[in-house]
């Protein structure tokens, strides 16, 4: 993850009058939001839905009077549109975050330049908008021209040779990537048809650490990442991501420009990507590359500590253990502190040291000093052993087998979200899942927002957070309101939520006969069609297994190819079914008849040996509270609901979601599950489904079953 923030060209010529680098604009009034709203649905050639403008209108009314809002706006609402309108019709420059490439880019090349047009009669402006990146996207033109600094300690090096030279794949994948920096305008990573390795693409970019800086780099003024971020200083709408989001609320470092209003899509993952941001690791790998790195500049001393500390480092951890560290043992922390004091030693030294006979002196040096400084700062952070972190040991064949490494992760993330993101600004959160159990509130505490700071979700007189003396910047909390905006979709007509009652319940094994026997059965009712989700890659590999012995239809299994590749094999072929793990859960979205069976093989509890999640649910436990119902479960149903959501996509929809574990019937808290997917048609009747799917297949009749009542 990088911490800088660049932006990509609006997606057609906007009129720089009224852009954000002038004087504030008027706002326009709260009450022409339908009109503006009507305008834009029009332009993108959409259908308005009551819920969208029930949105539109919700998000204008929070930043009129300075407060926050959920909205849950289920798949079909046009909740881009919804939260677009109103943000350009208040003037101030908005920031919208989301989670996925797909969103942004939609947002940047399709809704807003539509938007923008639709609503320039009324706004007498076009406000610019652009994209925030972090600088590791952009192509680095000095190591593309000069070459890349080496990890052997000889100055620079010509990643084309190191990739295996011109006849091998990666190198005529740097050749390629060259030959685009000549051509392309942005830079851009995402821009690049068809896209390069991970391998490849590290070879000629840098993270804003490893940056020479626009006025010490001989290519600063050409520099793709410098011309985004200086036109992204004149935009009036930011689309950004989660990740970047975190840094500017949570590290303090602002690489966000100032906003009125800030809009986090796609927020059911906002938790996850927040704690992916803050979560660092100590790898053997890591401390052996910043040797290297070191050993050129780096005056011998300080070179041979970090080397020592290294070598012990990888002694202690190839035997070590994984699972969580409630406090360092003596040896791995004294372990630990020799990294901090001899990566220390390095950043002294390369401050010191100048080798002015080296024209590449200043790359080497900057990669050097990054991975010095990120040793040293993650080193320190686990001897700190702050009650605020959760520290663990973790096994991985990214490191070499086995080798482990040191991780560390916020206990909770509410708490630095609270401080770092609701102060002196609307914030407005929405997606198609943040009802939990038919309530916002489990949602809402994971991302700062306490129940007890809730207002009515209908504005009443008298319930502004003014009225109680509080406003941005001084309240103790952050005051906000929930609301449901629901779907355009009728779900109880369109769809069943089916749950096998009469399997047994899942264990600890992966292999459930009974659940692989009712899985073929449903699969040949619906003549394929089906989307199976599991929790585990060990389930999904052994449902894929057994169902290419006992069915003739393709099945596609998720690591067999790129997961865009499978979703449009899918897509194409109705008779085919796609098998995979927690990324097809979701952002999948297959509208129509290829996707009519969505199956789910047990509830996805995190594993009880996760450090993060067990550790979150005993502090949760500790404070009086059901960590089971506030973690665990709430991490399950997050999944599932976002799981059952991959089945309606369009108003002509009709399937199943079939649930292969019993316990979402037969537990207590099964009806915390079933509340939180969508409202199906709900039965355990196995015969009845199967004679539904079987209807859809061959006619596409109606979904919902007539069921005699006896």
């Amino acid at each position: 993850m990088t911490n800088d923030s660049e932006s990509q060209l609006p997606a057609e010529d906007a009129d720089p009058a009224g852009s954000a680098a002038d004087a504030p604009v008027e706002a326009v009034p709260r009450a022409r939001v339908p009109e503006l709203l009507h305008a834009a649905v029009a332009a993108v050639g959409g259908v308005e839905r009551p819920g969208q403008l029930r949105m539109a209108e919700a998000v204008a009314d929070a930043v009129d009077h300075d407060e926050h809002l959920l909205v849950q706006a289920g798949t079909g609402t046009g909740k881009s549109l919804a939260y677009l309108v109103p943000a350009l019709a208040h003037g101030d420059r908005v920031v919208v975050a989301t989670a996925t490439l797909a969103l942004q880019r939609q947002l940047v090349e399709r809704d807003l330049p539509r938007t923008v047009e639709a609503l320039h009669p009324v706004l007498r402006r076009r406000p610019l908008f652009a994209m925030l990146k972090g600088r590791s996207n952009y192509l680095c033109l000095h190591r593309a021209n000069e070459g890349t600094p080496s990890d052997e300690g000889e100055g620079l090096f010509d990643p084309v040779e190191a990739m295996g030279g011109p006849a091998g794949k990666l190198g005529q994948e740097v050749l390629r990537l060259r030959d685009w920096a000549d051509e392309t305008e942005t830079g851009d990573r995402d821009d690049m048809t068809p896209g390069v390795s991970d391998r490849a693409w590290a070879q000629l970019s840098v993270t804003s650490k490893e940056c020479l800086g626009a006025s010490r780099c001989a290519y600063g003024q050409e520099c793709f990442a410098e011309k985004a971020r200086e036109r992204a200083k004149l935009a009036d709408v930011v689309v950004t991501n989660h990740a970047m989001l975190a840094i500017d609320a949570i590290e303090g470092a602002p690489v966000l420009p100032e906003h009125g209003l800030l809009i986090i899509d796609e927020a059911h993952e906002l938790v996850n990507r927040v704690t992916g941001a803050a979560t660092a690791e100590l790898t053997v790998g890591a401390v052996n590359r910043a040797v290297k790195r070191a050993a050129r500049l780096a005056n011998e001393k300080a070179v041979d500590a970090l080397q020592a500390a290294a070598e012990n480092y990888h002694g202690l951890m190839e035997t070590a253990q994984p699972g969580r560290v409630e406090e360092l043992p003596e040896y791995l922390g004294y372990a630990v502190t020799a990294i901090r004091d001899a990566a220390r030693q390095v950043i002294t030294s390369l401050g010191e040291t100048r080798d002015k006979g080296l024209s590449d002196e200043d790359a080497v040096r900057k990669q050097a000093m990054a991975s010095a400084e990120s040793l040293h700062e993650t080193a320190d952070r686990l001897l700190q052993d702050s009650e605020y972190d959760v520290v663990w040991i973790e096994r991985s064949d990214r490191y070499g087998l086995g080798t482990a490494s040191l991780r560390v992760a916020p206990l909770s993330v509410s708490g630095l979200l609270r401080e770092g993101l609701y102060k002196e600004r609307s914030v407005v959160l929405t997606s198609a899942t943040l009802k939990l159990g038919g309530d916002f509130n489990g949602v809402a505490a994971s991302v700062g927002l306490p129940s007890e700071a809730r207002l009515p979700d209908v504005r009443t007189a008298g319930d502004h957070p003014e009225a109680a003396g509080a406003g941005f910047g001084d309240e103790p909390v952050p005051h906000w309101r929930g609301i449901d905006v629901g779907s355009p979709f009728k779900y109880p007509k369109q769809g069943i939520l089916y749950v096998a009652r009469h399997l047994a319940d899942p264990g600890r094994d992966p292999e459930r006969p009974d659940m692989l026997d009712e899985l073929a059965e449903l699969i040949g009712a619906a003549g394929g069609r089906t989307l199976g989700l599991f929790s585990s890659m060990r389930g999904a590999q052994a449902a894929a297994e057994a169902m290419r012995e006992r069915l003739d239809h393709r099945i596609l299994l998720q690591g067999e190819d790129t997961l865009g590749e499978l979703i449009r094999e899918f897509a194409s072929d109705a008779t085919t079914c796609l098998f995979g793990t927690l990324s097809l859960w979701q952002g999948v979205d297959v509208p129509g008849s290829a996707c009519q069976l969505v199956v789910m093989d047990r509830i996805p509890f995190p594993r009880p040996d996760d450090p993060l999640m067990s550790a979150r649910q005993k502090d949760v436990e500790q404070r009086g509270g059901n960590g089971f119902m506030a973690v665990a479960a709430t991490h399950a149903a997050l999944l599932m609901a976002q799981g059952a959501g991959r089945l309606v996509r369009a108003a002509d929809d009709r399937g199943v979601v079939a649930v292969l574990d019993p316990r979402v019937e037969t537990k207590r808290y099964g009806g915390f599950f079933r509340s939180s997917m969508p409202e199906f048609w709900y039965t355990t009747d196995r015969n009845q489904v199967r004679r539904s799917l079987a209807a859809i297949d061959a006619s596409a009749a109606p979904v919902r079953p007539v069921v005699k009542r006896g």
